[in-house]
């Protein structure tokens, strides 16, 4: 299979391989702890590794894409090992490497058509480009020596009114010795995957060694932008090779320094190519000030969490309208001094969960919900609430309750859009219709969100229209009747299938394992919120 067969080319389809989604016998109850954030870990291991001096990071995610992010920073000279002083029992960087391979496949099919960019076949180094491994990130401004997580929700062993506590209990450490690989003529290859923040992020870091630093990744990442980053790193002073494609692959020519200024760049189809300037700005002669021209930048509030954690890193940042949401954001060259990084629970991953309370008329609690986050926490609650969920916050986290009755809604999605498919799933059992908007980029994340949503519930017997810039869904009945719902490698896929199979019984999955990409062991946490208690 090349980059260009469309989805399941050349496959042959084992019904072995499929998961078979468990059935609700009656309200789900339960309590959930969760792994950390993914956009949190990625975002404090760029910090960790631009920092002036070593970083401890706490709770960090332990997934495909926090590996291919460790990997492609060990291989530009930075070292992260797990911190065996500050325990925990998710276990070390290398281990995660059984995560990246349920994350999907990592072999032969991949973006490796690189004519005009060189480099080895094999990143240098022993840790190779398939290695993974991972790191947390800040939450509030707590000066050099610690970037400090939120307050958490005090924590018990169980909420009231749940059966029983779920999911991992502690998250581990990890200890970032920063470095870049310095010596020019080194040729180095990063491998991307189809995470969006290493294909982003990484560049500008890459800018910075003194090697030859060629990308590749996963045949669909080469669908996904990065055009308008690389355009805005040549403006600040970098060489970059990609043959007039703006795709992966592409061959950054790290010159030890980056001149940084002011740019340009049209972030519309991912706030990432914003964030990926930020984290590495401070670290250019002379800062950046990065204006943003274009559609209105999806996905805003992650473009806040990354303006967060540097000033949380001593980074002096201003937007244009002295908020963090802006066009216009200006970093002061200096250093970036981080100590310590704390990730929170990712609260993106908890929507299935607190899904799963609507639709079967339960009640579930994550535990350790952060009282201050950086995420969209806020959002997230007042959707599920709009819904028909009821949200309390109790001693043992926040619960989310259903009555057995899902509300349609209209929404604008744009800064929230990696909820779209688990929402679009309660939309499909809900008593009215729904819509949601300002979501047309989600067609090029990592499947085209929209149209695999469209398809695979209607193949279910559900409605739902593809609009110029979201889902129109009519709530219909639904039946498995033998139908594999197809997961398109998209982890967001696999999670709304979950929260449809729980009233429609024989659903089946095809490559659930797709998961591992942000959540591995999904499938396994989700058939214990579904066990019978005792």
């Amino acid at each position: 299979m090349n980059a260009d067969q469309p989805h399941g080319a050349g496959q042959v389809h084992s019904e072995a391989a499929d998961w078979a989604v468990p059935r609700a016998t009656g309200p789900v109850r339960a309590l959930v702890r969760l792994p950390g954030s993914k956009s949190m870990t990625n975002r404090a291991l760029v910090l960790a590794a631009l920092s002036d001096r070593p970083t401890l990071i706490t709770g960090p995610l332990v997934a495909r894409d926090t590996a291919l992010m460790v990997a492609a920073l060990r291989t530009l000279g930075c070292r992260i090992d797990e911190d065996p002083t500050a325990g925990g029992a998710l276990g070390g960087p290398d281990q995660a490497a059984r995560h990246e391979q349920a994350g999907g496949p990592a072999g032969p099919d991949r973006a490796d058509r690189p004519d005009q960019a060189g480099g080895p076949d094999q990143a240098g180094g022993p840790d190779r480009a398939d290695r993974p491994d991972q790191a947390g990130g800040p939450d509030q401004a707590g000066g050099p020596d610690r970037a400090s997580g939120p307050d958490r929700a005090d924590g018990s062993d169980r909420a009231d009114g749940s059966d029983r506590a779920t999911g991992p209990n502690d998250a581990g450490c990890w200890r970032v010795e920063p470095g870049l690989l310095g010596g020019a003529g080194s040729a180095v290859q990063v491998d991307v995957g189809n995470a969006g923040t290493v294909l982003r992020f990484v560049p500008p870091v890459a800018a910075l060694t003194s090697a030859d630093v060629t990308f590749r990744g996963d045949p669909r990442v080469s669908k996904r932008p990065v055009g308008p980053l690389l355009a805005a790193l040549r403006e600040c002073g970098a060489q970059i090779e990609d043959g007039g494609t703006g795709i992966i692959p592409f061959l950054v020519h790290g010159r030890g320094a980056l001149r940084g200024g002011t740019v340009t760049v049209d972030a519309s189809s991912s706030s990432q190519l914003v964030s990926g300037l930020l984290l590495a700005a401070a670290r250019f002669d002379n800062g950046a000030e990065i204006r943003h021209r274009g559609d209105p930048v999806p996905s805003a509030p992650h473009i806040e969490m990354t303006v967060r954690m540097l000033r949380a890193c001593g980074v002096d940042v201003s937007t244009g309208a002295g908020r963090s949401v802006s066009n216009i954001w200006r970093v002061a060259p200096g250093p970036i001094s981080a100590g310590r990084i704390d990730i929170e629970p990712d609260l993106s991953n908890a929507t299935p969960f607190l899904a799963a309370a609507l639709a079967t008329g339960g009640e579930v609690t994550v535990a350790d919900w952060p009282a201050n986050s950086l995420q969209p926490a806020r959002q997230i609650l007042g959707l599920l609430a709009a819904m028909g969920g009821t949200v309390t916050h109790t001693p043992a986290g926040l619960r989310v309750s259903g009555s057995g009755q899902i509300r349609g809604v209209f929404a604008d999605l744009s800064e929230v859009g990696e909820l779209t498919p688990v929402l679009t799933a309660l939309a499909a059992l809900a008593d009215s219709p729904s819509e949601f908007t300002g979501i047309g980029h989600l067609r090029r994340h990592e499947s085209d969100r929209l149209a695999a949503l469209a398809g695979e519930i209607g193949k279910l017997g559900g409605d739902v229209t593809e609009l110029p810039d979201g889902l129109r869904v009519i709530p219909r009945p639904l039946r498995a009747d033998g139908v594999v719902f197809d997961s398109h490698d998209d982890h967001r896929l696999v999670m709304a299938a979950a929260v449809l199979g729980l009233v429609t019984a024989g659903l089946r999955v095809r490559n659930a394992a797709t998961a591992g990409k942000t959540f591995p062991g999904f499938d396994r946490l989700w058939a214990q919120i579904l066990a019978p208690a005792g």
